[in-house]
């Protein structure tokens, strides 16, 4: 491709982008709606050849390595251990159950056996790259249905892998090679090979690495690249996706002390290579085709949208989570992946595919992808009207083992969140002997806190069952550390629904967020830079001119931040 050709097609594609998402923005929809729709605009119009374009089928990749690279080093790997079995039972149970009712689908309108077998398996898997796009936008990941539907994801994203390999390794005994005699026993052995390299290249060398680089910002920047594209690169190389490299490239830097200085780099260049990767999606709808496979497109749309979320809801349901939960996690999933299009592409190379099922898969995929995309913005609208019908799918069980009876507090403070800043503040309640409340999505958490006797509520604030089980009016002060705007918003308006005499001291992340929070009626609104800045101020009043405060203050801190900072420690 001539350079002046790259940028036009980048002008073109960047232009269009611009264009729909401030019409998106205006019409309060997800962003990557605009640039799907570019995709289809592009492909449609035949604006430039996709096929030969190799904005669209070179770069596309880089944002999916970036958006896992950013979940890895989020990701506390101990919180998806104890949501394990629910993961582990939903992500197979939909696969097998999806897998079956695609293929039988496809086979009743006509399809071929095995190309039949290729749909139903596309079916079956959910979009990562969406998802936590759409999680991070909200500030979900930490929500335990963002625990849950990430874990589920990443699951499915392996046994994806799996079955890709499996569809182009060979298993022939003649072949002498253990990858080609047994290709699973070589896919473990690698896939451990990978995992134990990334875990003891993040304890031995990548903290000091980046520890020597840190002073440059620059240099810090271009390391944090130079290490995801190295480690995806051995991860392709071993016969492992972009996915699974990235992200456990990001997971040998999750407890590094660089690792949020390295997302705030990496952010912008992420979201410029996944604008190219969502248009990417759009533009392999061939419009000459759908005509063909009409149906099928309908009925597989129908089936991602509404009976794979219902399988879910079903599943997760008997392991007890709340109603909320459940019906946010299955939300999420009601999609088709990216990897559907992988496998349906392996399996038009391997003849069994036809050209009109791979677009009838594209097309599946753009549409429930758009759909889903606008459900998940606007899901606590839609879980106040869907409520009664999710409540059908909720059963006590394990996940309210750790929920207490009924707690009768009066003039108490409601602390929600006992990691890091409120840690700190859990401590000072527990010290003073002020009566509290402590509110946590994290199991371990929850159990710590409900061994040393502490009045302790494991759930989400997101869940409007949780915030009426707070009983909220006979509360004296809430303060909440979570980051997620929307929770933070629906925490104050419900306190002032219920004229609640109780101040409100919350965070947001911004200025904007901290002047919405005002104007709905918090107290105090934390915000880190400001309140950084006012401790400073306080400590040169307080300490200003002998500065003794400072003489022993690196090994007060330091010993702060060598404890987990779990449950206030």
């Amino acid at each position: 491709m001539a350079p002046h050709t790259l940028f036009i097609q980048l002008a073109i594609i960047l232009g269009l982008s611009a264009i729909l998402g401030f019409l998106m923005k205006l019409l309060k929809l997800p962003l990557l709606v605009a640039y799907l729709l570019v995709g289809v605009l592009i492909a449609s119009m035949q604006i430039f050849d996709v096929a030969t374009s190799e904005v669209l089928t070179l770069l596309p990749e880089i944002g999916m390595a970036f958006v896992l690279f950013f979940v890895g080093m989020e990701l506390d790997i101990k919180e998806i251990k104890t949501l394990g079995k629910p993961i582990l039972a939903a992500g197979i149970g939909q696969i097998f159950i999806s897998t079956f009712a695609g293929t039988l689908l496809a086979s009743a309108l006509g399809f071929p056996i095995t190309e039949s077998f290729y749909l139903g398996t596309a079916l079956a898997f959910s979009s990562t790259i969406v998802v936590v796009k759409l999680l991070l936008e909200k500030k979900d990941l930490s929500s335990l249905y963002g625990k849950l539907s990430l874990g589920i994801l990443l699951l499915e994203d392996l046994v994806a892998v799996l079955l890709l390999m499996g569809m182009t390794v060979s298993s022939s005994f003649l072949n002498l090679g253990l990858q080609g005699s047994f290709p699973l026993l070589a896919l473990l052995a690698k896939g451990g090979f990978l995992l134990l390299l990334s875990l003891v290249l993040s304890r031995y060398v990548l903290e000091k690495v980046f520890d020597a680089v840190a002073r440059s910002a620059e240099l810090l920047f271009l390391s944090a690249l130079a290490w995801c594209f190295i480690f995806v690169s051995l991860a392709q190389f071993l016969g492992f996706s972009v996915v699974i490299g990235a992200f456990l490239a990001g997971i040998a830097l999750a407890n590094s002390s660089f690792h949020y200085e390295i997302q705030g780099k990496v952010k912008p260049l992420r979201d410029f290579f996944v604008t190219l990767f969502f248009v990417y999606l759009g533009s392999q709808v061939v419009f000459s085709q759908i005509s063909q496979v009409l149906p099928l497109i309908l009925i597989f749309s129908i089936y991602a949208l509404i009976l794979k979320p219902i399988i879910y809801l079903l599943i997760l349901g008997l392991f007890g989570f709340r109603k909320h939960t459940i019906f946010q996690t299955a939300l999420n999933l009601s999609q088709i992946s990216e990897f559907s299009l992988i496998i349906m592409v392996v399996g038009v190379n391997l003849g069994v595919v036809s050209q009109p099922a791979l677009t009838a898969m594209a097309l599946t995929g753009v549409i429930s992808i758009i759909v889903s995309s606008i459900m998940i913005s606007y899901s606590r609208s839609i879980y106040k009207f869907m409520a009664p019908v999710a409540g059908f799918f909720e059963h006590g069980g394990v996940s309210r083992s750790n929920e207490q009876k009924k707690i009768e507090l009066e003039d108490h403070v409601i602390l929600i969140g006992a990691k890091w800043m409120g840690g700190e503040i859990l401590k000072y309640l527990k010290k003073e002997r002020i009566p509290f409340l402590v509110v946590d999505i994290d199991p371990d958490v929850v159990s710590k806190l409900a061994g040393e006797k502490v009045h302790v509520l494991f759930g989400d604030i997101s869940d409007p069952e949780v915030l009426e089980f707070l009983d909220l009016h006979k509360a004296k002060l809430v303060i909440s550390t979570t980051d997620s705007p929307e929770d933070n918003l629906v925490l104050v308006t419900e306190l002032r629904r219920k004229n609640a005499r109780a101040a409100i001291v919350i965070r947001a992340n911004d200025v904007m967020e901290a002047e919405e929070l005002y104007k709905a009626g918090a107290g105090y609104v934390i915000l880190p830079d400001v309140v950084s800045g006012d401790f400073i101020a306080t400590i040169l009043r307080n300490h200003w001119p002998n500065m003794n405060f400072f003489k022993q203050r690196p090994e007060i801190e330091l010993a702060k931040l060598a404890k987990n900072h779990l449950a206030g420690e």
